[in-house]
């Protein structure tokens, strides 16, 4: 049976391959349901705590969505390869993605301490409410982070669970095995080098990239196209071409993500606007800007831009703002973000897609990488 799920059928015309990324969509979340619905029952036999604390609220955090963009690159990327009929394997390891994609911000948001993800309180936020309208022994951040790494850890094994079903299930199992193996590896790289970044003040542009690829890229983009393009029996050339097409895209995604991340609306984009900024994450946008002011002598871009003991004020976060505005790596990165969709487009024509399947990868590409965020005083 498909998923989790073993005591019933699998929903009626799953089985059809989906012909808009609206339907592939659609059918992921019917699949994440019956996962997330079988979940919370087998827990629940488990232990009834349990299944109240942690594993209701990793199915609420998973239904709550995102924009299922990972979901859709898989369908893009078997679509390439010539896929055409049974969608089942397709639509299984988009939904792992999106389990996993759950894992990544969950733990992410504790690493950084976020407070807001999916427009709601952060996994570990929410439980700190929950220690301190319990009247629980103890501090509500200890409790609370170790409770949100252990939902984390919850949707990772749900993702394994699924990915290994599919690829049982499936004369390309070995080789979408492999993928889903190196994904992994490389977003925990990604991660420690983030964090590892953030502890040693790094500023290189190198460093950036590299912590870009890794973190969001890979798996954003290109492991899902490979994912795809494996369950459809793919050649080396149309994977290659589908790699260089997702490094790509995955990278103008992230620069996108940055820019959101220090000029964009939480109420539109249901997180934090100003973390990245106070916490000095090393982002493509910081690197560059650094670069910038070096160059044009810039020292009060410089210096606020630097590493620093603390976590950053309001007012030291605008005063970066504008840093970032000055120097001209706003602009920078909105080119930069250009340059990469459109070189992304280039290397998937190169995959023998069908015009059809590169205007559907278009599309995609285009809500990866925009629209542009808003100027914080027109968006308020």
């Amino acid at each position: 049976m498909l998923g989790l799920r073993q005591d019933a059928a699998p929903h009626a015309g799953l089985m059809d391959a989906p012909r808009t990324v609206q339907q592939v969509t659609e059918a992921v979340e019917r699949v994440l349901g019956d996962v997330l619905d079988t979940g919370l029952r087998r827990a629940h036999e488990i232990d009834p705590v349990y299944a109240r604390d942690v594993v209701a609220r990793v199915t609420a955090f998973v239904r709550r969505g995102g924009k299922r963009l990972r979901t859709a690159f898989v369908w893009s990327g078997w679509r390439a390869a010539g896929g055409s009929a049974d969608a089942t394997a397709v639509l299984a390891v988009g939904a792992a993605l999106e389990l996993l994609q759950a894992c990544a911000l969950v733990h992410d948001d504790v690493m950084d301490g976020s407070s807001l993800r999916r427009g709601g309180p952060a996994m570990h936020v929410d439980f700190a409410h929950q220690h301190r309208a319990d009247g629980m022994d103890g501090a509500p951040e200890s409790f609370a982070d170790s409770a949100a790494v252990l939902a984390g850890d919850l949707a990772l094994a749900w993702a394994d669970d699924l990915l290994t079903e599919a690829a049982l299930g499936s004369p390309h199992g070995v080789r979408l095995h492999s993928e889903w193996r190196a994904m992994r590896g490389e977003m925990v790289a990604g991660q420690y080098r983030d964090l590892h970044a953030q502890a040693t003040g790094a500023r290189g542009l190198d460093e950036a990239v590299t912590i870009a690829t890794l973190k969001s890229a890979l798996y954003t983009v290109e492991r899902p196209l490979a994912l795809g393009a494996s369950l459809a029996g793919a050649d080396a050339r149309t994977l290659d071409a589908l790699r260089s097409a997702g490094r790509c895209a995955g990278l103008a995604f992230q620069l996108r993500d940055d820019l959101l991340g220090a000029f964009g609306d939480p109420l539109l984009t249901g997180k934090p606007a100003d973390d990245d900024l106070r916490t000095r994450k090393l982002t493509y946008l910081l690197a560059v800007a650094l670069t910038l002011a070096d160059a044009s002598g810039d020292v009060d871009a410089t210096a606020v831009l630097a590493p620093a003991a603390e976590p950053r004020s309001d007012a030291t976060v605008e005063r970066m703002r504008l840093a970032l505005e000055r120097t001209g790596a706003r602009a920078m990165v909105e080119a930069k973000i250009d340059e990469l969709a459109a070189k992304s487009l280039r290397y998937f024509g190169e995959s023998g897609a069908s015009p059809e399947a590169q205007g559907e990868f278009a599309a995609l590409v285009e809500r990866a990488s925009g629209p542009a965020p808003q100027r914080r005083g027109a968006a308020r």
